[in-house]
Order: structure tokens, then C-alpha cells, then sequence
């Protein structure tokens, strides 16, 4: 069963590991709420997203798991201000997303124009084979 996981640009560039398809790697998972999504990359790809990896927080909880890697896509959209707003928070502006297809998920991207780098859509499977002596091993 293939799994579809989101994983946020600013955990990746705090504490994440590099990672590639093929990469067997350890992650904390944590269901996700496909309406934290919609806006960044919409609503029908939003509901494909099964859970979402965490490395600060509620993740203790969790046991890790163990993912082989198969595809990394970037998701990148234009933030901006909502209308009326008087705040200077910007939120995702729906319609606006960019997908990319990447060979490696390091935190960072490539600059795009008009809109801003949000983090990676990475599908996966459970691993079978996890690498010897990692077995005890958690990222």
C-alpha cells in the first residue's frame, strides 16, 4: 500500500536528513487533517494526503516508522495577505500551487517565480527490509 505524506519545508531545514527515492528512512507520522492542506496544494490532492511527518511536539507519542521512498514532489504556492486583512500574516493563496517532481528532498529549493517553497508530498510504502542494525534506530 502506497502512503502519501507531507512533509513541511521548515522541519526539514531544522532537523531533517537528506533523502532520496529508494532511501529507507525513519519517520514519526501523525494523521493529518486533509483541510491543513487544501489551500497549500487543493483540495482533491489535500485529501490524498494520509499523514504528515513531525519532528516537534505531539510526535513522542508515536512509534517510528519505518518508509522506502518511491517519489518526492516540492509544492510550492503564492502567500500573500488576505483580502481586508489589516494583519501583515500571509496565509496560501488557493490555485496557486506548483508541483515540481524532485530525485532528492534536502529542506531547500530552487527559487520559483511568484511563489514560495512549502514543503514535499513524498509517496512511500512501508519497508520490509529495514537496514541492519537500524531496526532500534529512530530519526
Amino acid at each position: 500500500m502506497t502512503l502519501t505524506i507531507w512533509v513541511d519545508d521548515w522541519q526539514m531545514q531544522c532537523c531533517g536528513e537528506r533523502f532520496t527515492p529508494g532511501d529507507v528512512v525513519s519517520w514519526k507520522l501523525l494523521e493529518t487533517d486533509p483541510e491543513d492542506y487544501a489551500d497549500v496544494v487543493g483540495s482533491k490532492r489535500a485529501a490524498e494526503i494520509d499523514f504528515h511527518e513531525e519532528h516537534h511536539g505531539q510526535e513522542e507519542e508515536h512509534a517510528p516508522t519505518w518508509l522506502k521512498v518511491l517519489t518526492i514532489t516540492e509544492v510550492h504556492c503564492r502567500y500573500e495577505a488576505p483580502p481586508g486583512s489589516t494583519g501583515n500574516v500571509h496565509h496560501p493563496v488557493p490555485g496557486t500551487t506548483v508541483l515540481v517532481p524532485v530525485r532528492e528532498a534536502d529542506g531547500w529549493a530552487e527559487a520559483r517565480p511568484d511563489v514560495r517553497f512549502a514543503g514535499y508530498l513524498v509517496t512511500a510504502q512501508r519497508a520490509t527490509d529495514v537496514p541492519e542494525g537500524m531496526a532500534t534506530q529512530g530519526q
